[in-house]
């Protein structure tokens, strides 16, 4: 008989993503899938819910999408200021509040063989024990953060003076390089309650059958070790972790008109451009945006930038909630003068560019990014070297394994200051399009690149086989129950 399984992934496109990615890899195995979703409370909606519901349906017809009745009673604590500080623990107050109605719907299902939620659900995990259902985790980050994560979710106190220490102190985690404090996320290192709260919801994962991550084995080989052998989660067994990366999206999707950066990148030279472009929240100072453009006019090297509107509110809540930006002002932002000088060589796009399109595009030479995790892997599958420019969340974490256990990448120093200079723009862009160097991590990224596609490959892939054992070990417990 045909297997069932319901996805439920957290509030906004940044896990929705990620999930139907999991459900096109369900389907292709012959697994029907249906994603249960919450539709965000108004203060955490960063886009039109129906909207983006609308076209994810239409483009995966293989896939059902149930949006979840708001919750009757909710006991999420969101009048506590510090969690309304802080949106992932306003998200999972949200979800907590929706158990029953997951519930209600999984209980309505024919039949269901497996519950798959987001890292961020961890009070699912009361709902699939209730079923009696097997449930897994969808990690959507790397391994690497998934094993510090782990860790220190169940060693705490073993941390806590390091953390508290904060900027320089060295922290070593297994399956990892020595991490700085200050390159965990802000609120592990700056508010211990609230980081309390975040770790009790990540350990939380070691209660699951398994745990699936966008990842695959040959590029975080350490990581996956670790998680394997145990060395993450002290004094009780590991869930199973299935590496079945990399997923990513196979076009940008702005539509059925051509993106006008596509067509400039036409007349571009082959791996010549540089491609700037920091995620969907990612915003720069005035100060900063100005910085870029020198370092970029310096450089004298071909670019695409994607420009947004500089934050009026700087605070963790509005960078998690993305609420929409008003189009940005080119002509008040940049230099005087800067966007004529640079016609021809440079192309700044206001907002919003097809990202995955741009990467893969003959013309792109290397990728500047804010190394967020689906963004480094659309980076490392269209074989790019990265320019690391991390902003917030977890990213500072993903470019200590970029660049000192990948090895796909380089540091831009200054982003954990006040404003990274022209200077060093102007220097690295030069390094990674003309020195040895760059030309050296140029041939480490194309071999990453060709890794990638190995993992997904039907036959021997390890990805591919990962999965294989995912759908076996989903079995077992079927079988058992």
């Amino acid at each position: 008989m045909k297997k069932t399984v319901v996805l439920y992934p957290g509030l906004g496109a940044g896990h929705l993503m990620p999930m139907i990615e999991l459900a096109k890899v369900f389907v292709q195995h012959g697994v029907a899938v249906t994603v249960a979703l919450v539709k965000p409370p108004l203060d955490l909606e960063a886009l039109d819910f129906s909207a983006v519901i609308a076209r994810a349906a239409s483009s995966n017809p293989s896939i059902s999408f149930h949006v979840l009745p708001p919750a009757t009673t909710s006991d999420s604590g969101s009048g506590d200021g510090r969690r309304r500080k802080y949106y992932v623990l306003e998200m999972v107050d949200c979800l907590k509040a929706m158990n029953a109605p997951l519930r209600d719907f999984l209980r309505s299902l024919p039949a269901v063989d497996a519950l798959v939620i987001d890292m961020f659900c961890p009070d699912a995990l009361d709902v699939a024990a209730e079923l009696r259902l097997p449930v897994y985790y969808s990690y959507a980050s790397c391994a690497g953060d998934l094993a510090v994560f782990l860790h220190l979710g169940f060693n705490q106190d073993t941390y806590a003076a390091s953390i508290d220490a904060g900027g320089d102190a060295t922290l070593s985690f297994p399956g990892a390089p020595p991490f700085k404090a200050s390159d965990l996320p802000g609120v592990v290192d700056s508010d211990p309650e609230a980081a309390m709260a975040i770790l009790q919801t990540l350990h939380r994962m070691a209660a699951s059958d398994g745990i699936v991550v966008n990842t695959f084995v040959e590029l975080e080989t350490r990581a996956v070790r670790a998680l394997r052998d145990g060395l993450c989660v002290p004094g009780r067994a590991t869930p199973p972790v299935y590496c079945i990366g990399p997923l990513v999206s196979g076009s940008g999707g702005g539509g059925e008109m051509e993106h006008e950066c596509l067509r400039w990148l036409d007349t571009q030279p082959d791996s010549s451009v540089v491609f700037l472009c920091f995620g969907s929240l990612g915003t720069f100072s005035e100060r900063q945006l100005k910085e870029v453009a020198v370092g970029l006019e310096r450089s004298e090297q071909r670019f695409l930038w994607v420009v947004r509107t500089p934050r009026t509110v700087d605070d963790e809540l509005a960078v998690g909630a993305g609420k929409a930006l008003s189009e940005p002002d080119l002509g008040a932002l940049l230099p005087d003068g800067f966007l004529e000088r640079t016609n021809g060589r440079g192309l700044v796009v206001k907002c919003w560019a097809p990202q995955v399109d741009v990467l893969r595009h003959r013309a792109a030479g290397a990728f500047v990014t804010h190394c967020g995790w689906n963004s480094t892997l659309e980076g490392i599958t269209a074989g790019l070297p990265l320019l690391c420019w991390p902003m917030y969340a977890e990213q500072k974490m993903n470019k200590v394994f970029i660049v000192q256990e990948m090895k796909l990448g380089v540091e831009m120093r200054g982003y954990d200051g006040e404003v990274v200079a022209a200077g060093e723009v102007e220097t690295k862009v030069k390094w990674v399009m003309e020195s040895e160097g760059g030309r050296a991590l140029r041939e480490r990224a194309a071999a990453a690149k060709d890794a990638a596609a190995k993992a997904m490959i039907r036959e021997g892939g390890s990805s591919h086989a990962d999965f294989i054992r995912f759908l076996q070990g989903l079995d077992n417990i079927s079988s058992r129950s």
